[in-house]
């Protein structure tokens, strides 16, 4: 049986979730990598379809946050109820090399810090990458859902427009069988 019409409403309701993701994500952060790595594949398998969406590894902890160790930290699951993340710093912050790069990337130059090489690796780091680190840990990384919401949103109508989309293709299959015989 052709299932050409399940297919297509498969790759669109992934593609609505991705782009609804994108769009999200720019909102909140600008044009970012991130964004730019999101992605869904609609794949036939032998028993249905199955739906995989990617992004880069990070964008889980900026989808569901990171709850510092002062203070908690919810994001918006699919059912659009605000639940604790389940990810958390407890007695290490995020490196403080990826934190210098950034500084460096965004351009940043504050006053009165000082520079000094950091002991794993031997890089140049600032004292204010440290400081940015020491707040991330404490107080957390906040959620976007930005990947989550728009899930949710198109989750709820799912199953009644995949029989619709099925629905088409059972009709397809019944009128192109008899219009054969």
């Amino acid at each position: 049986m052709n299932t050409q019409s399940l297919e297509n409403y498969l790759k669109s309701w992934a593609g609505s979730i991705v782009s609804k993701s994108k769009a999200n994500l720019k909102a909140d952060k600008g044009s970012t990598v991130l964004g730019n790595s999101i992605r869904a594949e609609v794949n036939s398998e032998p028993n249905g379809y199955s739906i995989k969406f990617y992004m880069l590894d990070y964008g889980t902890f900026l989808d569901k946050g990171v709850s510092g160790t002062k203070v908690k930290r919810n994001y918006i699951n699919i059912d659009n109820k605000s639940v604790l993340s389940p990810y958390s710093y407890t007695t290490k912050g995020p490196p403080i090399d990826i934190i210098s790069k950034w500084i460096k990337r965004k351009g940043l130059k504050p006053k009165g810090f000082k520079r000094g090489r950091s002991k794993n690796t031997g890089q140049y780091v600032s004292g204010f990458a440290y400081l940015i680190s020491k707040k991330i840990k404490r107080e957390g990384i906040k959620s976007l859902s930005f990947f989550s919401k728009p899930f949710g949103m198109k989750y709820e109508n799912f199953s009644s427009d995949i029989l619709k989309a099925l629905k088409l293709d059972i009709t397809s299959y019944i009128t192109t069988f008899t219009k054969h015989k």
